[in-house]
């Protein structure tokens, strides 16, 4: 029978012990790696739905913002709109205030394939008009009348007096766009074509309105649409 020699066997027992080290450390830094990694998904995940939930805050502000104007400067607002009613007037080609107007013969030219001639709504690199000079628009937190006369997005509440949200990097903004529509009738009554009770082959006000909402950093955004026909 052979014997092994003693120190022989514990020289093995060392490398066999650094080998397990070496493995085990490697075990728990793929661990925690994969647990900051989940985390950050998760966190972005958060962040993402906190800027979606800014954004549809804002369409509804804009909604009440389309339908309540006033002459006078409302409760924890910023502005006003200087009328009680918002019309085709008001809306300009440089968005001034939030109301956006672009002739219909510009639609045509929009390639969306290579944001070429973009609208009004897309990022501000690509044709936008949203204007991400912050500063020159009235500041919610606290309200101030200052700044009134801007061009871009609306900041939430300016208009309406809704309260800010907290937590996010900037409020979220809107900006409603004005088209001419003629009324279709759909097998109605001429009185039940719009809610309006206007008449087939006339012409009404519809708004498309466009927010984008701020997660808590200010590189999430999330932009939402709707189309208002009132």
């Amino acid at each position: 029978m052979k014997i092994l020699n003693p120190q022989r066997q514990k020289g093995m027992a060392l490398i066999m012990v650094l080998l397990f080290l070496v493995l085990l450390t490697g075990v728990s830094v793929w661990g925690v790696r994969k647990s900051i990694l989940s985390e950050g998904m998760a966190r972005n995940q958060l962040d993402k739905e906190a800027a979606r939930e800014a954004a549809e805050t804002a369409l509804r502000d804009a909604e009440r913002d389309i339908f309540n104007p006033t002459p006078n400067v409302a409760n924890n607002a910023s502005c006003s709109r200087g009328d009680w009613q918002i019309t085709s007037n008001d809306f300009t080609a440089d968005c001034r205030k939030g109301l956006c107007l672009m002739a219909d013969s510009l639609y045509t030219t929009v390639d969306w394939s290579k944001a070429v001639g973009g609208e009004v709504w897309w990022p501000s690199s690509k044709g936008g008009l949203w204007n991400n000079v912050f500063s020159e628009k009235p500041q919610r937190v606290p309200s101030t009348a200052a700044n009134c006369d801007f061009t871009g997005g609306v900041p939430l509440g300016s208009f309406t007096g809704a309260a800010a949200l907290k937590g996010v990097a900037r409020q979220p903004e809107y900006i409603v766009e004005y088209f001419r529509r003629k009324n279709v009738r759909i097998n109605l009554n001429e009185t039940q074509v719009s809610s309006q009770g206007q008449k087939a082959n006339q012409w009404s006000a519809m708004y498309r309105i466009t927010a984008r909402g701020f997660g808590y950093s200010a590189n999430t955004q999330v932009v939402l649409q709707t189309v208002f026909f009132p």
